[in-house]
């Protein structure tokens, strides 16, 4: 039988399938709460909060990263148009914390390829969150969005689904207004990263309860009762189109009749409250409307009431795995795309050096490129660290002889370089042993860590015109912000 770290190892060939994802968040907003669902999703028993500060202040404050492995059916895949090979996606999650403390740790941000932005829909992009887009996009990491915390709309706020429309088009808008303003337009690479739900970037989730959604969800619905396709529906479910049972029209402004609503209200926040409101209240038309949904529930789950029976309905209905997994794998790239135009952005060399070249084309036969990110404290062994990072081009394994270059590192000055050996390379924090690993994967490697303060770049011993990878600028806003407060 094969073990969870051949598995993962098996899809760590396939660059097209790997994703690999940093989570972007204020203290507070409940990323940690959604990246726990996505674990057990892969059937990965982990806690975003596994460090122990973590656990003891309630937020994440040291650098987390897993990988998880999804098997995703043919239905789910049936409308992407990338390069894949097979099913099976390995999702590189990145949680680091943007607290204003912590700020120390954006580092981290360099190995991942794309973001998923965690905002509360109540109190909006906060000025961390912000500043953590900035960063983002100057790594030319493209974003997508969640909105999260969406239960207080139906819970506690009890907003009607106008207003709950217009405190999310705020929120989105409050995004893509940082986004355009750091948007690069010299550069076609990432082309335009603003968010949008009617195009899959947008999801809507409540981390608490465990339940998300796309507009995906409701377009696969209702498209065939209105004879359209998918992405026509999606268009119809935001912005300025309505929705009048009575004349079974649609419209681009509100009529003025009391049945004339907005697509999203009518066919997403609608049917989302009356269920909620139907657990909560014990009434009994929600079998019958699960029943609709096609929604199936074991026996001991409808013996619930209340908060609890509403919690298994929505994670039944729309568990926010399989919303935040689709946003992922559609609308963020894998190392074999991202790499094309991060190129410029990560080699300090020349762009046309056999360097450059490997990490442009993700190269597992190229010379090895691997930029350590940070250096994790060994939990049995105080006072050892491990090297965390990502392998841009060749393979790493053990026993090679590597090359351990500082980001001040100038060719031909041998007081900044230092020749190690490979003694382990770890999957995870689980620390499951595999042999070797392609590039495009993140990894943990320990050999001798006394010449390595913080970050550096692993390459062959030969590769004597090596250049390190670029430095990455530090914004001194949070510290500044610190200071004033």
């Amino acid at each position: 039988m094969k073990s969870r770290a051949d598995e993962m190892h098996r899809i760590m060939d396939f660059k097209h399938n790997i994703r690999n994802v940093s989570v972007i968040a204020h203290a507070g907003h409940g990323k940690s709460t959604l990246t726990n669902y996505l674990a057990v999703a892969a059937e990965d028993v982990w806690r975003a909060d596994t460090h122990q500060d973590d656990a003891e202040h309630g937020v994440t404050m040291k650098f987390t990263g897993i990988p998880l492995c999804y098997e995703m059916s043919n239905d789910f895949l049936k409308n992407y148009r990338g390069e894949r090979q097979g099913n099976r996606y390995l999702v590189e999650l990145i949680d680091i914390p943007w607290d204003m403390d912590f700020s120390s740790e954006v580092p981290a941000n360099r190995i991942a390829d794309g973001a998923l932005v965690v905002v509360d829909c109540v109190e909006g992009v906060s000025v961390q969150t912000k500043t953590a887009l900035r960063q983002a996009l100057d790594q030319k990491i493209r974003p997508v969005l969640t909105i999260n915390k969406m239960d207080r709309f139906f819970l506690q706020l009890k907003l009607d689904g106008e207003d709950a429309y217009q405190r999310c088009s705020m929120v989105i808008e409050s995004a893509n207004a940082i986004l355009a303003t750091y948007d690069d337009p010299s550069s076609t690479c990432l082309g335009d990263v603003r968010v949008y739900p009617e195009k899959g970037t947008v999801a809507f989730s409540a981390g608490l309860h465990g339940w998300a959604f796309t507009l995906t969800n409701f377009a696969k619905m209702f498209a065939s009762e209105f004879g359209v396709d998918e992405a026509t529906m999606m268009e119809r479910l935001w912005g300025e189109n309505f929705f009048d049972p009575k004349t079974q029209k649609w419209t681009n402004h509100h009529t003025g009749s009391p049945s004339c609503r907005r697509g999203f209200v009518q066919f997403c926040y609608e049917p989302i409250k009356q269920i909620i409101r139907d657990c909560t209240e014990g009434k009994a038309g929600l079998w019958p409307m699960l029943g609709k949904l096609g929604v199936t529930m074991k026996s001991e789950e409808k013996d619930s009431t209340g908060m609890t029976l509403m919690k298994l309905v929505m994670q039944s209905w729309l568990p926010a795995s399989t919303a935040l997994l689709e946003m992922m794998i559609f609308q963020l790239p894998s190392p074999a795309d991202a790499q094309k135009y991060r190129v410029e952005n990560l080699y300090e060399g020349p762009l046309h050096a056999k360097y450059a070249k490997a990490i442009r084309n993700c190269d597992p036969h190229g010379p090895l490129m691997f930029y350590v990110s940070r250096m994790i404290p060994a939990a049995s062994d105080k006072g050892r660290f491990f090297a965390l990072g990502r392998i841009l081009s060749g393979t790493v394994s053990i026993g090679m002889k590597v090359r351990i270059m500082d980001p001040d590192y100038v060719p031909g000055c041998e007081k900044k370089k230092e020749n190690v050996l490979v003694k382990t390379i770890w999957i995870g924090n689980k620390q499951e042993t595999v042999e070797d690993m392609p590039c495009g994967n993140i990894l943990t490697v320990y050999s001798k860590d006394q010449f390595i303060t913080k970050n550096a770049i692993f390459t062959d011993t030969k590769e004597v015109d090596a250049q390190p990878i670029r430095a990455m600028k530090r914004t001194i806003l949070s510290k500044i912000l610190c200071c004033f407060r």
